[in-house]
């Protein structure tokens, strides 16, 4: 089902420009480090079952350090077409907001999207879909020179890589090995604001 014309405006007016088809995806910062952080501090007695205190302790402050800027004077290049920081929903609702707002397709590839191991281990532990998982601190971007920008943003001190493509038509599709599915569309509120969650 097709956004209305107010809500697709609401959305638009989320991402810095538009993606246009034929553009690489890039993701800058490994992605659900906020929602790491929260699921340590919320689940802590759980996850001491697992973990070691130290695991535990080094996690979060590994983690604080990692969140990318907002404020990095990079995001302003002229190459970059379109730029979304994900916060609540995590990269696939980012994905779907990118794609939507621009009226194009997608074909990405789960695997190479940056992601720490601490937060596969907490995720797996806690039963949460990591891609699902809030990820303030992370950036999704579109441009037309996605390997050179990866190398200036690795130099820079900044994990990213180029996660897949832009395409003409309306099929957004999610690969991670043989497997390939459809990108689903968030779900919200009857407020409109994004449900919080992080289950598959």
């Amino acid at each position: 089902m097709k956004l209305g014309q107010q809500a697709l405006e609401a959305l638009q007016a989320e991402i810095t420009g538009r993606l246009n088809p034929g553009e690489d995806l890039v993701v800058a910062g490994e992605i659900g480090i906020s929602g790491t952080l929260v699921l340590i501090s919320r689940e802590k007695e759980k996850l001491r079952k697992y973990f070691s205190e130290s695991f535990l302790y080094m996690s979060e402050d590994t983690l604080q350090k990692c969140k990318v800027s907002r404020e990095d004077d990079f995001w302003m290049d002229k190459r970059i077409s379109a730029l979304y920081f994900t916060e609540e929903g995590g990269i696939l609702s980012g994905l779907w907001k990118m794609a939507e707002a621009s009226g194009v397709g997608l074909d990405v590839d789960l695997r190479r999207i940056p992601i720490r191991q601490e937060t596969i281990e907490v995720c797996e532990r806690l039963d949460v879909n990591p891609y699902k998982l809030e990820s303030e601190g992370t950036v999704l971007l579109g441009t037309g020179q996605g390997d050179a920008l990866v190398s200036e943003l690795e130099a820079r001190g900044i994990h990213a890589a180029v996660i897949g493509h832009t395409d003409k038509g309306n099929d957004r599709l999610l690969h991670s090995g043989e497997i390939t599915r459809y990108l689903e569309r968030p779900r919200f509120h009857h407020s409109g604001k994004e449900k919080k969650h992080g289950k598959a």
